[in-house]
């Protein structure tokens, strides 16, 4: 159960880590952490601790999540792309900074889940899509940043495409867990330059969509087309 001093102690142990971006730290004290867990860890949802969600997905830490947050810099009027929706936590906190979120998630029913926490919050700057987010949002782009929320082993050359001449992506890198970098990337006129922020653990980054969501999303283009 949430209370006004679980947020205070979240919000100190942000600023102890590092997080000294006001708006961030707004933005993660007016986000319900509780709703986006599953009901057997909502009374966890104030530690500043990973938790489990469905598919072998995570919920990340609050201080990952801020200090990611805060490496993207995001402004007022930017367009955003988020891969890898999850529960929708970082995307809630990303649209409280942004114009307008686009967000991309490969497994459907994280997706459904997500869609309505948002709807329940009220975020109506978020934009959703099932899809691959190896792929990105091309019609979409380009965008001032991007956030991946997933570990490639590499930074993937088609989001790279997908920045703004300017922009910033923030991505985990690193095949195993155990060695992966977070990394912040930003576009150049001549391409793009690269700095190593910190260690981090996250889930891979899959390309394509589950076989289950495959056959879901042909059996519904058979439907529609009856």
């Amino acid at each position: 159960m949430s209370t006004p001093n679980h947020r205070i102690r979240l919000i100190m142990e942000l600023r102890r880590a590092g997080v000294v971006d006001t708006r961030v730290l707004s933005a993660v004290e007016r986000t319900p952490r509780e709703i986006f867990c599953l009901p057997q860890f909502r009374d966890r949802a104030y530690e500043d601790t990973a938790l489990p969600i469905a598919h072998d997905q995570t919920l990340s830490q609050p201080t990952v999540v801020a200090l990611m947050t805060q490496a993207l810099e995001v402004q007022p009027r930017q367009k955003v792309l988020e891969v890898g929706t999850g529960s929708g936590y970082q995307a809630a906190i990303l649209s409280l900074l942004c114009r307008r979120l686009y967000t991309i998630e490969r497994h459907r029913p994280l997706l459904v889940d997500a869609e309505e926490r948002f709807k329940t919050l009220r975020l109506n700057n978020v934009v959703t899509r099932h899809g691959d987010g190896w792929a990105g949002w091309t019609e979409q782009a380009p965008f001032d940043r991007i956030m991946v929320t997933a570990a490639p082993d590499a930074v993937p050359q088609s989001l790279i495409e997908q920045l703004a001449v300017g922009g910033i992506m923030v991505v985990p890198v690193g095949r195993e867990a155990r060695s992966q970098e977070l990394l912040r990337v930003r576009r150049t006129e001549t391409g793009h330059e690269i700095d190593n922020l910190a260690a981090v653990r996250f889930v891979p980054l899959v390309h394509g969509i589950p076989m289950d969501d495959e056959a879901l999303s042909a059996g519904q283009a058979r439907k529609s087309r009856a």
